[in-house]
């Protein structure tokens, strides 16, 4: 027997007055009987929260409208009220598309505020967040060997005088690589090397690796020989007692370093999502988009990546460019990326993780619409290659792949000092840099207190502007530093590109 007709604006949200869909804000049981802004929903069979409901009738091959654009086509008939999710939608993606730049810039309207965050200020005229003394093995045979010199100078210095963390940027990588895969390797380490989240580096060959030192430092260029070490264990008699010492070395370099006040124009933030869910294109995917103009604003720096989860909103960006050369810039990001899947014989769209399905997220159309909610409104700046710097305040995108771990490393070789990471499902990782997990609801937010930072799906129940207020200044905190869980649980790592042979 069928429920008695219930109002569903507290179970229902339908995100674009184009919409042909609602999202389920709660598990919707079977043989419900919805009314949601003037369409009667029979539900026929359970749908899972963070899913899609058609709100009229939709035939075979018509579009599902969400964000007020299609994110692909239903392959059958589908009644209101109806689940809409793989086994009934499809996406509208295939192969490479040509593109026109067709400007669609919006003005930013948040005002310059006199806030600061409490920093370190480099010699060259960077700022970090955090005071770590990094150690880089040019290749990964020495890993172990790093990990002991670690442990004895710990033991020796277990208070790490001015520093925040030690950390070894593990990899397995530095050998048997050719062309394009060493210059990454090497590329990202360099990166690394100049964070100005580093305030001592020991950078750690093993002497007989195809990414050398000698080559390294010529890559590297000038660099502040009191904070920046060199080591090759096969040139030495005991490579550890002579690591722990150029440790020490560093530790004393960095003993006066501390933090000052600095405006928030000199952020640099990175812009990721993993493990997302229905939710992640409504409630924290906006507010890191919230926050990234908000910090545009400021006069700060915001960097998107995950080319793949650009896919199906590409046009999105691209009429967001500044200009027609960044425009140019944008389509080579994109079509370069589908050239190289196609190149492999793989699929370009089919992008949703199990867990994205399981969440909600049907086809690639759906999850890129809601990743790129992550960059808010503003205009599109600049497009970095992978293992490029930020050049230019503002928003940038950035070439790299979805891959949690690579994406939020390439990010880190950006020069941002911070990633913003949400999550529907929940993950534990960390790259070199801290992580502010951002949960899209508050059931993982309360399930995994130890890996969340910041729970987005208060915006559920609470205005933007107000979760926006607590947002900026939790970031302000951690800037500060404040540590994010990832750091708290000592979970810091790094993951570099490989697309070639290894010999």
């Amino acid at each position: 027997m069928k429920e008695a007709l219930i109002e569903a604006p507290a179970q229902l949200l339908k995100l674009h007055p184009k919409d042909n869909v609602a999202v389920a804000l709660q598990p919707i049981p079977k043989d419900s009987q919805l009314f949601f802004e003037g369409y009667t929903l029979p539900i026929a069979e359970d749908i899972p929260q963070g899913h899609k409901i058609a709100l009229h009738a939709l035939a075979a091959d018509d579009h599902v409208i969400k964000y007020g654009y299609p994110i692909g086509h239903v392959i059958t008939d589908v009644l209101p009220g109806g689940w809409l999710h793989t086994h009934n939608v499809k996406t509208n993606l295939s192969g490479t598309l040509s593109y026109t730049y067709t400007p669609d810039l919006h003005p930013v309207h948040y005002p310059k505020t006199d806030l600061t965050f409490k920093g370190y200020r480099r010699a060259n005229g960077k700022v970090g967040i955090r005071n770590d003394l990094l150690i880089v093995p040019t290749v990964g045979c020495i890993n172990g060997i790093a990990e002991i010199i670690v442990e004895e100078f710990k033991a020796l210095h277990p208070d790490l005088g001015a520093f925040d963390h030690v950390t070894i940027l593990k990899h397995p990588y530095g050998c048997s690589q050719l062309g394009q895969d060493h210059q990454n390797t090497r590329q990202i380490l360099i990166d690394a090397v100049q964070h100005p989240n580093a305030g001592g580096v020991l950078v750690f060959g093993l002497g007989c690796e195809n990414n050398t030192v000698p080559e390294f430092k010529k890559k590297l260029g000038d660099y502040d020989q009191k904070r920046v070490k060199f080591m090759v264990a096969q040139e030495s008699q005991d490579e550890i007692s002579v690591g722990v010492g150029l440790l020490e070395a560093l530790m004393e370099a960095a003993k006066d370093d501390h933090r000052e006040d600095v405006p928030l124009s000199e952020l640099k933030i990175g812009l990721k999502c993993g493990g997302s869910d229905g939710f992640s294109g409504i409630t924290a995917n906006p507010l890191l988009g919230a926050f990234s103009d908000f910090l545009v604003a400021q006069g700060g720096s915001t960097v998107l990546t995950e080319v793949p989860e650009m896919f199906g909103a590409e046009q999105v960006l691209m009429g967001r460019a500044q200009d027609e050369e960044t425009f140019e810039k944008i389509l080579h990001l994109i079509n370069d990326f589908k050239d190289y899947f196609l190149a492999y014989g793989e699929p370009v769209y089919e992008n949703p993780s199990p867990g994205n399905k399981a969440g909600g997220i049907t086809t690639l159309e759906d999850k890129s619409l809601g990743c790129t909610q992550k960059s808010g409104t503003s205009a599109v700046v600049d497009v970095l290659k992978y293992g490029e710097k930020l050049r230019k305040p503002g928003l940038s995108l950035l070439e790299g792949p979805g891959n949690d771990l690579v994406a939020a490393s390439a990010l880190a070789s950006a020069d941002c000092q911070l990633v913003l990471f949400t999550t529907g499902r929940g993950t534990p990782f960390g790259a070199y840099v801290p992580m502010m997990k951002v949960a899209t609801n508050k059931e993982i937010y309360q399930k995994k207190p130890h890996w969340m930072d910041f729970n987005a799906g208060r915006l559920l129940e609470e205005s933007m502007e107000v979760v926006l207020a607590d947002f900026i200044q939790a970031i302000i905190e951690t800037a500060s530093g404040k540590a994010t869980r990832n750091e708290a649980n000592n979970v810091r790592e790094i993951a570099i590109f490989k697309n070639g042979v290894t010999l």
